[in-house]
């Protein structure tokens, strides 16, 4: 019905009232289409994502953040190793570090060991941190031939900052420490020190973080022992040169310090062997006698200036001067080279020797008058001067 203004009149008002409600109930059941769709899209996506991480190994992205350390023992599997790790929030998954080791070369040949790493790695990195002996954390000394047990545990004290009081202590029970209990005998009836010199083995030595006195020492007899069962030393001592292995190790700490040079330590070996069991003399080398000083807490001497009442004390059980036969112990600790001259000696009936040249190398005797135009050479070339040339 047209009214006056010439629109159309509703002559039901109560259809646009039903119009309106249709309109809103479309517009909502679009609204809940909308949101269902979306909550579909991201359960598509979270289902995605799950299903991404299951199919992919967990690994960071980055080369890492803070750093620390890690130990790898020995033994220890690959799968080991990646625990550690991954306990360590080093790697993001142990499965990253141990598919990173199979695609490395050198994935297998991981070393015992405390190492440097970083938090939050590429476990592909983790890899190479491991297998790289630059960030192995140790602490490296080495330790020369011929020093005494007095001379060491001053060389790792600068190194490893354990006072030398710490060493002394640990050293007290050289069996304690490693040392087989068959080492202290000897068949020439002459008493034994029962002391840690001569098993301290020279070499060079990397020590793990948590280091102490005794394990250092322990460490370093292990050397020892593991050199006398590669070398044949006991056996050789026993059978080729018929004496006990203590006594053998006398006689190689004796050379160690005596030769000059060591193109001589198997002939000054043999001059020991000579005086103390084939000519029943006095040994009369004067190292014998500042090994005992140096026991006393005294300073050590050149030969020239220790006096008769030094060479010759009554009291010092590493008297060589006029007790025969070897002193009571080993008075260095001898290296490898010393060693074998100890069971391997040249041939020979030397009894004398006296260094001849700048070099350090000795001249060999038999009788004194030979000896004696050897000392005569030996001053010629400036080696001996004063009273010894007169």
């Amino acid at each position: 019905m047209m009214d006056e203004l010439g629109l159309y009149e509703d002559v039901d008002p109560g259809r646009h009232r039903r119009r309106k409600k249709k309109r809103g109930r479309s517009g909502l059941a679009l609204v809940l289409v909308v949101v269902i769709l979306a909550v579909l899209g991201a359960g598509a996506w979270w289902g995605a994502n799950k299903i991404g991480d299951m199919l992919t190994t967990p690994d960071y992205a980055t080369g890492g953040t803070s750093e620390t350390t890690v130990s790898v023992k020995p033994r220890q599997t690959v799968a080991d190793i990646a625990n550690t790790l991954y306990h360590a929030d080093v790697v993001k998954s142990a499965k990253a570090f141990v598919e990173a080791a199979k695609e490395n070369p050198k994935g297998t040949a991981f070393q015992p060991g405390t190492y440097k790493v970083h938090k939050q790695m590429r476990a592909r990195d983790a890899v190479t941190a491991l297998l790289d002996l630059n960030n192995k954390i140790t602490t490296k000394v080495t330790l020369r031939e011929g020093l005494t047990y007095k001379g060491t545990f001053a060389e790792l004290e600068k190194v490893t900052k354990i006072p030398v009081a710490e060493f002394d202590a640990a050293a007290k029970d050289p069996v304690a420490l490693g040392v087989p209990d068959f080492w202290f005998k000897r068949g020439d009836g002459k008493p034994v020190e029962k002391s840690i010199e001569g098993f301290l083995f020279p070499d060079t030595y990397e020590f793990e973080p948590g280091f102490t006195a005794t394990s250092i020492l322990e460490r370093m007899v292990a050397r020892f022992n593991e050199e006398m069962e590669s070398s044949g030393f006991i056996t050789k001592a026993e059978k080729e040169r018929q004496i006990s292995p203590f006594e053998a190790l006398i006689v190689a700490s004796l050379a160690q310090v005596e030769a000059g040079n060591a193109d001589d330590l198997g002939k000054v070996a043999r001059v020991a062997y000579n005086r103390a069991y084939k000519k029943n003399m006095p040994l009369e080398f004067d190292v014998a006698a500042n090994y005992w000083l140096l026991k006393q807490g005294k300073p050590t001497k050149s030969s020239s200036d220790l006096t008769p009442a030094e060479l010759d004390d009554p009291k010092n059980p590493y008297n060589v001067k006029s007790v025969r036969g070897l002193p009571a112990g080993p008075i260095s600790n001898p290296g490898a080279a010393a060693l074998k001259g100890s069971i391997d000696p040249p041939v020979g009936d030397w009894v004398y020797f006296v260094a001849v040249d700048k070099q350090g190398h000795s001249a060999f005797a038999v009788t004194l008058a030979e000896h004696d135009a050897n000392r005569r050479k030996a001053c010629q070339a400036g080696v001996l001067t004063g009273d010894a040339c007169r």
